[in-house]
């Protein structure tokens, strides 16, 4: 999966970027493929927010959270993104399995 990262009001370092990675490619267990992912991550006083979007064959999932901790807020925003996706797939297979049922019927 490509991941891009990008800062607005904060530095986005090495460790940073790297733990992001972990916690967004722990993801793929759910779904492959995973197109590709921004996440922009905000700095403005004591708010700290993180936000993503990835893209998965023609479907784009957005996920945002916010704390007073950076790593918080991507742990925040990386189980808000793990939720929807399988979310999705569950509604994917559901929607296969009835297209089958009325096939055979």
């Amino acid at each position: 999966m490509q991941i891009s990262v990008s800062g607005h009001h904060v530095q986005v370092t090495e460790a940073i970027e790297q733990y992001i990675h972990k916690k967004l490619g722990r993801l793929e267990k759910h779904f492959q493929p995973i197109l590709s992912s921004q996440v922009v991550l905000t700095v403005d006083r004591n708010r700290q927010k993180a936000e993503s979007t990835i893209h998965i064959s023609g479907v784009e999932v957005f996920a945002e959270a916010e704390s007073d901790n950076l790593y918080a807020s991507i742990d925040k925003m990386s189980k808000k993104l793990d939720r929807k996706i399988i979310e999705l797939k569950r509604k994917w297979v559901s929607k296969r399995h009835q297209g089958r049922q009325h096939n055979s019927e």
